[in-house]
């Protein structure tokens, strides 16, 4: 079967699912895309390393990633392969002394693993001609990354509303330190405020 290759092209809290979010997987090239369901830890571990924020302790995907550079093992590539009964299936591809070994995976902790590989994403005509979203280009938008968090910054803390960006950044460092995830994205956000202005 042929592959295609997928890209994220969003994160946001779930509408439909309490507690859980949408990854959007899209197609490089065409206007398909691939929502997945997934849950909040594994979204938050996408969503830190796609805005290339440190926590202060290494999440369980980080840990994954430092144990298998440590045995220099590479996951070549990720593979959503089949969908049963509503849910994804995904298997990675690991290569260790040119020897490929296909491991069985949950979906969303494969792309966590992928966005820390810097690998690729594929899947399969059938499951997205099944699955599969089409959008218009008005839709898709300009940016291919929009993550978006489950907590609104005014609900997240009232306070730092009134914070200048360098009390902003300090509260952000503190709040990776504590590994408060929910409040440093909130921050991260309204430090993005400040510098689209």
């Amino acid at each position: 079967m042929k592959k295609i290759k997928l890209e994220i092209s969003g994160l946001s809290y779930s509408q439909t699912q309490a507690g859980a979010y949408a990854l959007v997987l899209g197609e490089i090239r065409g206007n398909r895309t691939l929502p997945i369901i997934i849950g909040g830890f594994e979204a938050q571990a996408i969503a830190l390393e796609l805005e290339k924020m440190k926590p202060s302790r290494p999440l369980t995907h980080d840990l994954f990633k430092t144990f298998a550079d440590s045995f220099e093992i590479k996951i070549k590539e990720v593979i959503i392969h089949s969908l049963k009964e509503g849910v994804f299936h995904a298997k990675m591809i690991c290569v260790k002394d040119e020897n490929e070994i296909e491991i069985d995976t949950r979906t969303s902790d494969a792309i966590a693993l992928a966005v820390r590989f810097n690998c690729s994403i594929y899947t399969y005509e059938e499951i997205l001609s099944s699955s599969g979203i089409v959008l218009s280009e008005d839709e898709i938008g300009d940016s291919p990354i929009e993550v978006k968090e489950e907590v609104p910054i005014e609900e997240a803390s009232e306070d730092i509303t009134k914070l200048s960006i360098k009390e902003l950044k300090s509260e952000l460092n503190s709040a990776l330190e504590k590994e408060d995830y929910e409040r440093a994205a909130a921050l991260r956000d309204k430090i993005n405020m400040f510098k689209d202005k």
